[in-house]
């Protein structure tokens, strides 16, 4: 009552102002995917920014949490989160049916008894705020300072050490795939479905099924405003619906649960089904017994908001995050990133911890210029927020990981992604370039109190090189992440308080 009152005397019709009052009382269930093996990071970070407790799903890479509706700005703020979506309903302990046809006619008749209503409210505010930033970064780019541009200069060779290239966001047309158990992937007409960039390895006999979204044909659409005189047709949401489906023990394919889904969905609400222009998407997550219907509420992943320049290998910018945080970065720490590739971990640490101070450097040319690029980026960002903000605390310099010219104890954290063997340099280069980085890092890094976060998929050439290094460096910590398919891991490593002996003539 209150808020409409407030509404009323802002100028506020009641109808706004009662519309106001629900938004002020809407509570909204969100689901998040972020990095796997980061799930705990990401909760921490929630309880933290929101102050809400969150749930960790069985289906790795996915966190569950309850917040206000007009939290929804914060929400999006999250830096280890790649996509948002707003939970419909979810099931824990889903009874499907053996046959397939009794099992996917379950399917559509729980699209009329789902809880729509309140989730399309958050979709609906969540648009409003993607429309006004859309606004602002129109005004924006409108600006002198905003229309000069650097060049990236486009190679795509180079020596970045970031092994995470991630091209789900940027593939446009869907790509047919092969259904799981032998069936047969001939798609019904109006089906198509795609494959996901970071396939999670499945665990106690789950495959995956890929990602599969479903068109019904029908173009019919809904009138709104009916019984009121001389009202125009409102616009007709197009839509589609994405099923992720992992488990043995479905009798369906995801193609055929995201079909018949879709059809009852199309028929429930009369929008047009539009594979690639649409507004609403549906998401039909089903992990074993777990069913979890939500809607999206971002078109990109959020993982990509950093970085403008490419280069073929770009680290996401929520898992430079989760590994930064790992290492627990302090005020006045320095933290260095010796071989940056574009610059995802500097860049990122210096948006978050501006406190500290961030050196980011690699031995390629065309790396380091990318990386100069994506922080010039930044600087614009941040001076397009704020007039009066002073740049970052973030240099870039190109060196060679094996010689830095840094003092000796100086750095207090050391963060990077070492080259993986595959896409940059090799698996035999590595025997001997493993265990020489990690003699320098050891060297720069303070004894007794210095860090490194490494993250790499060459765990054999790790672990040996490690081994050769325990004097300088002890094993605290290891996550296991899943990077473009591959299973790595995240190490975090604690400087031995023993000096680094330092052989070289020159210091």
């Amino acid at each position: 009552m209150a808020e409409a009152e407030a509404a009323g005397d802002a100028g506020l019709g009641p109808a706004a102002a009662q519309e106001g009052a629900e938004l002020a009382e809407l509570a909204a269930v969100i689901g998040a995917t972020v990095p796997t093996g980061f799930e705990q990071t990401a909760a921490e970070e929630v309880r933290e920014k929101l102050g809400s407790a969150s749930r960790i799903s069985k289906d790795r890479g996915k966190i569950y949490f309850e917040v206000p509706a007009q939290s929804l700005p914060q929400v999006h703020r999250l830096r280890s989160v790649d996509n948002l979506f707003v939970v419909v309903q979810e099931f824990k302990d889903y009874q499907f049916k053996e046959n397939k046809e009794d099992a996917l006619k379950d399917l559509e008749e729980l699209v009329k008894k789902l809880p729509w209503t309140d989730p399309l409210k958050v979709w609906e505010l969540n648009n409003s705020l993607k429309k006004k930033k859309t606004k602002r970064k129109k005004h924006n780019l409108q600006s002198p300072a905003s229309r000069g541009k650097l060049s990236d200069g486009g190679e795509e060779g180079g020596a970045e050490q970031n092994n995470t290239n991630d091209q789900e966001d940027c593939a446009q047309s869907p790509v047919a795939v092969e259904a799981a158990g032998g069936q047969d992937t001939q798609h019904p007409q109006g089906v198509t479905s795609r494959n996901g960039v970071e396939e999670e390895e499945e665990e106690d006999g789950a495959q995956p099924d890929g990602r599969a979204e479903a068109q019904a044909s029908s173009e019919s659409g809904s009138k709104a405003g009916e019984g009121q005189a001389g009202e125009a047709e409102a616009k007709v949401l197009r839509f589609r619906v994405t099923c992720n489906r992992a488990g043995d023990k479905h009798s369906f394919t995801s193609n055929e649960a995201a079909r018949d889904f879709g059809g009852a969905v199309q028929e429930h609400f009369q929008w047009k089904a539009d594979m690639t222009n649409f507004d609403v998407e549906v998401l039909l997550n089903i992990h074993s017994s777990e069913v979890v219907v939500g809607i999206a509420l971002t078109e990109e992943s959020l993982h990509r908001r950093n970085i403008t320049h490419f280069g073929p290998t770009t680290l996401r910018s929520t898992l430079a995050y989760g590994m930064l945080r790992l290492c627990d970065p302090q005020p006045t720490d320095i933290i260095v990133d010796p071989m940056c590739g574009t610059g995802a971990i500097p860049i990122e640490g210096a948006a978050e911890w501006p406190c500290c101070y961030h050196i980011a450097g690699d031995n390629n040319p065309q790396a380091v210029k990318r990386a100069a690029n994506n922080i010039s980026s930044l600087l614009r960002k941040n001076e397009s927020k704020d007039s009066a903000a002073l740049g970052a605390p973030l240099d870039v310099i190109q060196w060679d990981i094996c010689r830095l010219p840094l003092r000796t104890g100086s750095v207090d954290v050391v963060v990077t992604d070492m080259p993986f063997g595959k896409r940059i340099g090799s698996k035999k280069k590595n025997w001997d370039l493993y265990p020489a980085c990690l003699m320098e890092m050891g060297r720069i890094c303070t004894p007794g109190t210095g860090r490194a976060v490494l993250l790499t998929q060459d765990k054999k050439c790790f672990a040996k090189a490690l081994s050769r290094v325990g004097h300088i460096w002890r094993r605290a910590q290891t996550v296991w992440v899943n990077v473009g398919g591959l299973h790595a891991a995240v190490y975090l490593l604690r400087r031995t308080p023993e000096p680094a002996q330092d052989t070289r003539p020159f210091w």
